[in-house]
């Protein structure tokens, strides 16, 4: 066979490849039927059988989604892991509202009942010590370090949160964190008018905190969003460049 030939066969196979890298069951945690519609659009944008495979979420894993807001990703995570596993969803009064709605609907006549939920404040956040094997928060992270208080979201003791997160993870557990990038050197300066937070910036603060990076995911980058505009704009909003990072605890 000509070696255009051997090529060709082998961009033929990659698809299905790579297609097969995601577990059996994360893929039926994403298929199930009970999912909602609004959920299966999202699919599209947010990849979620690829983020569950690259955080390597198992069956009887214990994850917490950290201000998980509506619950999204709190419903895929509870199908992945099983009824082995558990999952908190847990929200700050803040998001509570925010997610309100959305809340309701998730959860209504007992649906989706093996979830945890919980409101709290950040400054204890009620996750106790060495109880999870995961812990996500997807755009979330730059939320820490934005203040607000006209919006009722008043400073958080960012040190102070993230050892929460450190001290609730067992020893080895991992911290994904999903958020929107802002431009080199912004730091958290544009947090409150971009919705954005530098990668390197974030990488610094978390690993301050006794977490070492183990590996990023380029699946949500956009090279063609320039960072300089806030994240509802209609231009980027949905498809922001977005740095995956997965944090292990030292």
């Amino acid at each position: 066979m000509h070696r255009s030939a051997l090529l060709l066969a082998g961009l033929l196979l990659a698809a299905p490849l790579a297609a097969q890298q995601v577990p059996d069951h994360i893929a039926a945690a994403v298929a199930a039927p009970e999912r909602n519609a609004k959920d299966r659009e999202r699919d599209a944008r947010d990849k979620p059988a690829e983020l569950l495979a690259f955080a390597a979420v198992e069956p009887g894993m214990k994850v917490a989604d950290v201000f998980g807001g509506g619950g999204y990703w709190s419903e895929l995570i509870q199908n992945a892991v099983g009824a082995s596993g558990a999952v908190t969803l847990l929200n700050n009064p803040g998001y509570w509202n925010f997610a309100r709605e959305d809340l309701k609907g998730r959860f209504a006549d007992g649906r989706m009942a093996a979830i945890r939920k919980r409101v709290a404040e950040s400054c204890d956040l009620g996750l106790g010590r060495e109880q999870y094997d995961l812990i996500l928060m997807f755009m979330a992270y730059h939320d820490i370090h934005w203040v607000d208080e006209s919006e009722g979201w008043p400073a958080i003791d960012t040190n102070r949160f993230l050892d929460q997160l450190h001290a609730a993870l067992k020893p080895g557990g991992r911290l994904l964190i999903v958020d929107n990038a802002a431009a080199a050197s912004a730091g958290k300066s544009a947090v409150g008018s971009l919705h954005r937070i530098e990668e390197s910036f974030a990488r610094q603060d978390i690993e301050s905190r006794g977490f070492a990076l183990e590996k990023s995911w380029d699946g949500y980058r956009n090279p063609g969003d320039d960072h300089s505009r806030l994240v509802f704009d209609p231009a980027v909003r949905g498809k922001t460049d977005r740095f995956t990072h997965l944090y292990r605890k030292k």
